[in-house]
C-alpha cells in the first residue's frame, strides 16, 4: 500500500501569496509603491493603464492579502507597501524576475526614465541603483560597512552615523543593516535602518532629489560634494 502523500502546512498561504503577484496590474502598483510614499487608487489606475474601478478592486485583494495598509482622508483613500518586509519581497521578485537581456525602451521618454532609475532611485525607503550601489561601495571600502561576513555596520560604521547627525533607530525586528538585491546593477545595496536613515538625510539636507513622477532620485551639487567629503565619491 503506498504511503498517503502529505500537503505542506504552509502550502496554501505561499500558494495564496504567490497568486498576489500573479497579476500584471497588481504587480505594477507594487513596484510604484516601492518609493515609499502613499498613492490614491486614481494616481495608481493612471499609472497602471486600467480604470479605477478595475485598480480598487485590485487594491482590496493586496489590502486583504496583508501586502498594502490603507488609510482614508476625506474622499480619498490612500494605500502603501504595509512594511519593509513587504518592500523587501517586491523588489527581491523584481531583482529574480528581470531579464537578462532586457527589451530596448520604445521611446526616447521611456529611455530616458529607465536611465534615471538606474542612476538613482529610492527602493522603498532607502537607495538604490548606481548610486546606491557606490555608497554601499564607499562605506565598505572605508570600513563602514562589511560585506565579508553577511551585511554589518561596523563599530565605525555607528560612529560615522553619530558624527554625521543621523540618527539609527534601534531596537523592533528590522535590521540595522540588509543587504538588499539591486535589480538594475545586480549587486547588493545598503538597506534596513541604516539605509532608511542615510536616505532620509539626504533628502532632507538637499543632497539628493527626487525626479519626475517615479522612484528616480539624483544627487544636488551640494550632494556631490557631501559625499566626496563624507565617503570620497567622486563624480556623482
Amino acid at each position: 500500500m503506498k504511503p498517503r502523500a502529505t500537503k505542506s502546512a504552509g502550502a496554501p498561504a505561499l500558494a495564496s501569496l504567490a497568486a498576489l503577484f500573479a497579476d500584471e496590474t497588481r504587480a505594477a502598483c507594487l513596484l510604484a509603491l516601492l518609493d515609499g510614499r502613499a498613492w490614491t487608487a486614481g494616481e495608481l489606475a493612471r499609472h497602471a493603464g486600467v480604470a479605477a474601478s478595475t485598480v480598487s478592486e485590485h487594491l482590496g485583494r493586496l489590502v486583504t492579502g496583508g501586502l498594502l495598509a490603507e488609510a482614508r482622508q476625506g474622499r480619498h483613500r490612500y494605500v502603501r507597501l504595509a512594511d519593509a518586509r513587504v518592500a523587501q519581497l517586491v523588489e527581491d521578485l523584481a531583482a529574480h524576475a528581470a531579464p537578462g537581456s532586457p527589451a530596448g525602451p520604445r521611446t526616447l521618454r521611456e529611455a530616458g526614465a529607465a536611465g534615471a532609475m538606474a542612476r538613482g532611485r529610492t527602493c522603498y525607503d532607502h537607495l538604490a541603483g548606481r548610486l546606491g550601489i557606490t555608497i554601499t561601495g564607499a562605506m565598505t571600502e572605508r570600513g563602514l560597512l562589511r560585506q565579508d561576513t553577511g551585511f554589518a555596520l561596523t563599530d565605525q560604521g555607528v560612529d560615522w552615523f553619530g558624527e554625521m547627525g543621523i540618527e539609527l533607530a534601534r531596537g523592533g525586528r528590522r535590521p540595522l543593516a540588509r543587504a538588499c538585491l539591486d535589480w538594475t546593477e545586480r549587486r547588493p545595496h545598503l538597506a534596513g535602518a541604516a539605509g532608511a536613515a542615510l536616505c532620509r538625510h539626504a533628502l532632507a539636507t538637499g543632497w539628493c532629489e527626487r525626479i519626475g513622477s517615479e522612484r528616480a532620485v539624483r544627487v544636488t551639487p551640494a550632494g556631490a560634494r557631501a559625499f566626496a567629503t563624507h565617503l570620497g565619491i567622486d563624480g556623482l
